[in-house]
């Protein structure tokens, strides 16, 4: 089931349609979207977790990102239909 991530990029409100059978995370995705090589920045993500704790984690990824030009980047609420509803 997809879900739909809101994000900015350089000052520009984007949404973009995110399975996690494609990507890990919703990071990995937008940087996709955006043409973003993260070879280098996965790397060192991985060392980062193994002498850390995800606090730090998150911490070198959104300032990472912030550093690319992103803004905050966020699922979108699901949204509660009534079954037969679609």
């Amino acid at each position: 089931m997809s879900r739909t991530i809101q994000y900015v990029y350089k000052k520009e409100h984007k949404e973009l349609l995110f399975s996690y059978q494609q990507f890990r995370n919703i990071h990995e995705a937008v940087a996709d979207a955006e043409g973003i090589d993260l070879t280098e920045f996965l790397k060192m993500e991985l060392q980062v977790e193994a002498v850390s704790d995800t606090k730090a984690v998150r911490d070198y990824r959104d300032n990472y990102f912030r550093k690319l030009g992103f803004g905050k980047i966020t699922l979108k609420p699901k949204e509660n239909r009534p079954i037969g509803k679609k």
